[in-house]
């Protein structure tokens, strides 16, 4: 049995870490290379790594700074953020990236999925769905939270896997930074009709968050930000209460 893992979320946006609430109102938490020698230290499972300013400025990843970072992170990593080609999805996989996270650019150009996926293999490949149900029923979200798309989510969800993505990120962006929980209706929607491991991301504010995620939505991973950033909480402490609870996790 595949062991769950608790996955650390970075944001970067210009030249350091921000966290914000319902993808605004960011604030600085610090600089990317600080939290990734305490994450290696950590023995954290992996590690996501999002250029949230890539795609609403219209630019290129920064494959040097992600070259640079990934030099020093010890830990599987996650990379995603201003993504729009096959050439963007190798470089990221050349400059040190484990995997590849891409959101607007799939909705827009679904094909780049599959070519991506057939190209570097389904394992490299994370959708990055972002959704919100402020506006009757569960939608995706795009361009880092500003274009809210007549698309179902669990239909995107389920058109991502047939494209051949091998893993989905999942996040709320009316519960992202906010601390009260995850979405567990629309991460169990999700759950219960893809067959490849869905990521829940988006309000983690306490250990019982991730245990629900798990158990009550059927997510095979949790992500977290503000829990790890903002209280004394680590992700050594939320593996060590899910095995009380009878997950799986590595330690």
């Amino acid at each position: 049995m595949l062991k769950t893992r608790v996955i650390p979320t970075l944001l970067l946006k210009k030249f350091g870490l921000v966290k914000g609430q319902k993808f605004d109102s960011w604030r600085r938490v610090g600089a990317a290379l600080q939290f990734i020698r305490i994450y290696n230290m950590r023995n954290v499972d992996e590690l996501i790594l999002l250029d949230i300013a890539a795609t609403p400025e219209n630019i290129a990843p920064n494959f040097t700074e992600i070259e640079n970072l990934a030099a020093y992170c010890h830990m599987p990593l996650t990379v995603g953020g201003g993504v729009r080609s096959v050439g963007d999805v190798g470089a990221l996989l050349k400059a040190g990236a484990d995997k590849v996270a891409f959101n607007t650019a799939g909705v827009l150009r679904p094909n780049l999925i599959r070519e991506a996926a057939h190209l570097f293999g389904t394992q490299c490949i994370v959708a990055a769905i972002d959704f919100t149900t402020a506006e009757g029923g569960a939608k995706v979200v795009t361009e880092c939270g500003r274009k809210v798309n007549d698309l179902s989510v669990v239909e995107w969800a389920m058109t991502c896997e047939k494209l051949g993505a091998g893993e989905i990120l999942l996040t709320s962006v009316d519960r992202d930074g906010m601390m009260t929980g995850y979405d567990l209706e629309v991460t169990k929607s999700v759950t219960e009709r893809v067959s490849i491991p869905v990521i829940a991301s988006g309000g983690c504010g306490s250990f019982d968050d991730m245990e629900r995620a798990l158990v009550d939505a059927g997510a095979n991973a949790v992500a977290a930000a503000s829990i790890f950033h903002f209280t004394e909480q680590t992700p050594m402490g939320a593996k060590q209460y899910l095995r009380t609870k009878g997950i799986e996790v590595r330690l």
